[in-house]
């Protein structure tokens, strides 16, 4: 067991070269550049091996032995502005992200395929750790957060001519670091007295679960289709409640965020895949249930519906594809208006702002596919999510670091805290079929 979380952790290093921002919540819309070229789908269209996923039973229609190594650039830009501990507005560092993807897919006989990928696949993170007030720990509080998570997908898939069904087991590498420059207590008397990090560097974890999928094909011309994946669940020593308690809504302070755990939620998935003639149409929709996630609940994350739509042209050697993707902003801002709940919420709403900004909601995708010869094919994707802006009240966080206690000297509204966020990702891949 160690020695796989050691090579996972050596291959999420490798595939995830900084924190990423993934699109709905925090995961990736889709994984290949046939997926996000036509918005995230997948669950009832055969885009080959890298269909493993978004929906195992899918394998079922592979042909022959496929081989598909490929990566995402992928490039957020966020932006925070504040006025919590004094007017600060810097871009986040985390703006460059290289997530790789290896799949491959072989049929064993008539009823039988097997696949196995390895994925990164979601991901989050800020970096304002070069603004002026380091020392301070003032404006953005030289924050950092880097949540990183990679997966090991083994897939069996079982067909017949009109149907399928597929399970993968799932290994889940996580990674997590949380820190930030503010108040702590620096001569032990329980009582902010300087300035300090409040972190305990990386805290990784492995985490098990699974994905189950079927297919029926109504006729040659039109699929549907289902998929489920499961939770997983992952803690992170050290992280969530140490960087909760230096905010004072950790163990040791008010007590709201208590456990490390971030739960990766269940998803459950429905598609639909229609072609005519050239065209190929598809649609997927999905639920990501944050809502019953550990760690993500605490933080008034809500389920999230997304919807996807594809369109794929196939021409003598080649396609282009296009397609939208749309999942509402998950994250609840907490009432903090007036009574008790006012500081820990306020508190709650400034981490997911500031630290998982995962806000975007809109993504406009766009790709192609050229054959180089009868077993080699270069594919490429763009998805753009436009710039969404979220503002949350940040006053009594602002009293409460001004004096060591939550007096109501500054008003609930007197401060505010927004975030700023849209991205950009380009995705190649080369497919190999055998």
């Amino acid at each position: 067991m160690r020695k796989t979380r050691i090579s996972l952790a050596v291959a999420a290093a490798t595939m995830i070269s900084a924190p990423a921002f993934a699109t709905n919540g925090d995961e990736l819309i889709g994984l290949g550049a046939q997926s996000r070229a036509l918005g995230g789908t997948g669950v009832a269209a055969f885009y080959g091996a890298e269909n493993q996923l978004a929906n195992p039973a899918m394998l079922g229609k592979a042909e022959g032995s496929e081989f598909v190594i490929g990566g995402t650039l992928f490039m957020p830009d966020v932006k925070a502005e504040a006025t919590t501990a004094g007017p600060a507005s810097r871009s986040s560092d985390a703006d460059q992200n290289v997530i790789p993807e290896v799949s491959m897919a072989t049929r064993l006989n008539d009823n039988w395929t097997f696949g196995l990928g390895m994925y990164g696949t979601a991901g989050m993170g800020v970096d304002y750790r070069d603004q002026d007030d380091y020392d301070t720990g003032a404006g953005l509080f030289s924050a950092r957060s880097a949540l990183q998570l990679m997966k090991f997908v083994p897939t069996f898939a079982f067909n017949q001519d009109n149907y399928g069904f597929g399970f993968s087991p799932v290994i889940q590498y996580g990674a997590l670091d949380l820190n930030y420059r503010s108040m702590v207590d620096v001569t032990g008397d329980g009582i902010p007295d300087g300035v300090g990090t409040v972190g305990n560097g990386v805290s990784d974890d492995l985490g098990f679960g699974f994905d189950l999928g079927a297919y029926f094909d109504v006729n040659k011309d039109l699929t549907v289709a289902v998929a489920y994946q499961s939770a997983i669940e992952m803690e992170y020593d050290g992280q969530i409640t140490e960087a909760a308690d230096g905010f004072m809504i950790g163990p040791d302070s008010m007590g709201v965020i208590t456990s490390d755990k971030l739960e990766q939620p269940a998803q459950i998935k429905v598609g639909v895949a229609y072609t005519m003639n050239n065209w190929m149409l598809t649609a997927d929709a999905k639920q990501i249930k944050w809502g019953d996630a550990e760690g993500y609940k605490d933080f008034g994350w809500d389920d999230q519906n997304v919807y996807g739509l594809g369109a794929k042209y196939s021409g003598n050697g080649y396609w282009v594809g296009f397609g939208y993707n749309y999942g509402e902003d998950p994250i609840d801002v907490l009432p903090a208006d007036a009574g008790m709940a006012s500081y820990p919420n306020q508190a709650i709403n400034m981490f997911n702002n500031h630290f998982f900004p995962a806000i975007v909601e809109s993504h406009y995708t766009l790709g192609g596919g050229y054959e180089l010869s009868k077993t080699m094919t270069l594919e490429g994707a763009v998805v753009y999510a436009p710039e969404v802006d979220k503002t949350i009240d940040t006053g009594t966080i602002s009293d409460a670091f001004d004096d060591g206690s939550i007096n109501g000297s500054v008003p609930y509204n007197g401060t505010s805290h927004e975030v700023k966020h849209s991205q950009l990702g380009y995705t190649v891949s080369l497919r190999m079929n055998f």
